[in-house]
């Protein structure tokens, strides 16, 4: 070939190739927004931050090592899908065996502030003389940190804390108790591989739904990631959507429920005591389950009826007639006389109501949406102060618009109600021989009733559960934690629970 007729091929080869490499640097400039985009959300996420402390306690000091950071998540095609926010706790010269636990709140859309600066962290948020003033929070040392028995790893979902996906359709993905599963066992997997943690025992703390995705994160890791947990401590758990959701004529569930509200009760009138609660047990699975399965009782048996109930709970008892007994949506207002509403959080807890003139509850929890609140501000300070990260983007405790969103279905074709932990954890419980479970509640928390969960337990093949499950109830509502003495039960109940694994 002469040159003339080389650069008259070289010409033709370029005329050919200029369309479509054209073509596609139009798409890679018009994709470079939301490229940028993403690196910008990124980018308010400070580097890993690793930072040594000690920590004193009644036992003795002990010095551990923090780390805040975050754990990259990717996309088939290798481009970040998101970053998960934790921070770790891990002690010095920690003994062979030593546990690690990995904790999340629930929501949907709850950032792990509660359980690290409420129950296990080395520092503890203190809410006022009263224990219920957020406007001066302080934050002290806890003497009750998990850190005196187990490694800590605290994580925020993808859209609460600092976790953030990489674009608004991306963070759709995320969530659903499937994908959300998915993505926390990807990075307790990505934990544990970088930290060396494989041969430590591995164990799942998660509050309210969280107890709910404990469950699912443990299948999740055992099914995708070939991780065994060797157990889950469920604090104020969902575990079956059908009692708690839409509910309030079943009968079950009414009988499920009232305990707590007899509890609560009790606690108003300081009379709380074993005896007057288990009472109250026995006649909420005997005669009142009977008395709301069966017909209408006849006036003058509903009137011995209808009086016990009323007694039972504080409602009136022309409310409690006109209701038959079921008193699930009208306990919040008419439980404390005198133009109070109880909060969904703790039924003992009552404030003055903003909205009297209405039959039912409308304004904002007084302790979800009241001093917990401050858990955020605070965590974020703390980070910034004691962690050495700090963050240009703003912590979100509760991101209300991942709730929105949240994908209910989980394959089964179903919604919340069919919602469904106990299949995971029976699943577990027989397919790892030392895997354990414990169920911890607060008495007077009639947003996840301690009941419901003990009914689980009782349902559970007893060949499964014997010497494996648990039930723990303190005083207190659904963050019972909140309260001194019920946190510090709850830690030794925690220490012995993981005793008893390394012994058996």
């Amino acid at each position: 070939m002469t040159f003339a007729r080389l650069q008259i091929y070289l010409a033709v080869v370029a005329v050919l190739f200029a369309a479509p490499v054209a073509a596609q640097q139009q798409k890679e400039e018009a994709a470079a927004p939301e490229r940028g985009q993403s690196a910008g959300i990124f980018s308010l996420l400070p580097a890993d931050s690793i930072t040594d402390h000690v920590l004193g306690t009644a036992s003795g000091e002990i010095g551990y090592t923090a780390t805040a950071g975050t754990l990259n998540l990717f996309g088939q095609d290798g481009d970040p899908t998101a970053k998960i926010f934790y921070t770790a706790y891990v002690g010095k010269d920690r003994k062979p065996g030593r546990p690690i636990t990995f904790a999340f709140n629930g929501g949907p859309g709850a950032a792990s502030a509660f359980l690290h600066l409420g129950l296990v962290g080395p520092k503890v948020l203190e809410f006022g003389p009263t224990g219920d003033d957020g406007t001066t929070p302080t934050l002290k040392d806890n003497p009750d940190s998990w850190l005196r028995f187990t490694d800590l790893v605290l994580i925020d979902p993808v859209g609460t804390g600092w976790s953030r996906a990489a674009n608004n359709d991306i963070a759709g993905k995320f969530y659903g108790i499937d994908q959300d599963a998915d993505s926390l066992a990807k990075a307790i997997a990505l934990y544990v591989q970088k930290n060396d943690r494989i041969a430590s025992p591995k164990y799942l703390l998660g509050e309210s739904y969280g107890g709910f995705r404990a469950a699912k994160v443990a299948t999740a890791l055992k099914d995708n990631q070939g991780i065994l947990a060797s157990g889950i401590i469920m604090l104020s758990p969902l575990i079956e959507g059908r009692f708690l959701f839409g509910a309030d004529d079943d009968p079950l569930s009414a009988a499920l429920r009232l305990p707590t509200l007899a509890a609560a009760e009790l606690e108003r009138r300081a009379a709380f005591t074993p005896q007057s609660i288990s009472d109250a047990e026995q006649f909420a699975m005997n005669e009142y389950l009977v008395r709301l399965a069966g017909p209408a009782p006849s006036r003058e048996e509903g009137e011995a009826f209808y009086s016990r109930v009323a007694s039972l709970t504080g409602i009136p008892v022309d409310v409690v007639t006109k209701t038959r007994g079921f008193v699930g949506d009208v306990y919040a207002k008419q439980s404390v006389r005198g133009e109070h509403v109880v909060s969904q959080y703790d039924a003992s807890y009552s404030r003055p109501d903003p909205y009297p003139e209405s039959a039912y509850s409308r304004n904002d929890d007084a302790i979800l949406d009241g001093y917990t609140r401050a858990y955020g501000g605070a965590f974020a300070a703390y980070a910034a102060s004691d962690l050495g990260y700090a963050s240009e983007m703003t912590y979100t405790l509760l991101n209300e618009d991942v709730n929105r969103r949240w994908e209910w279905n989980s394959g089964h074709g179903g919604s919340r109600q069919s919602a469904s932990a106990s299949t995971d954890i029976r699943d577990l419980l027989s397919v790892i021989p030392t895997f354990r479970l414990m169920v911890v509640h607060g008495y007077s928390d009639p947003i996840t009733p301690y009941g419901m969960s003990r009914y689980v337990l009782d349902h559970l093949p007893p060949a499964l559960a014997e010497d494996r499950t648990a039930l723990k109830l303190y005083r207190g509502g659904h963050m019972f934690y909140s309260d001194p003495a019920s946190r510090r039960a709850f830690a030794e109940d925690a220490a012995a629970f993981y005793e008893d694994a390394v012994t058996e």
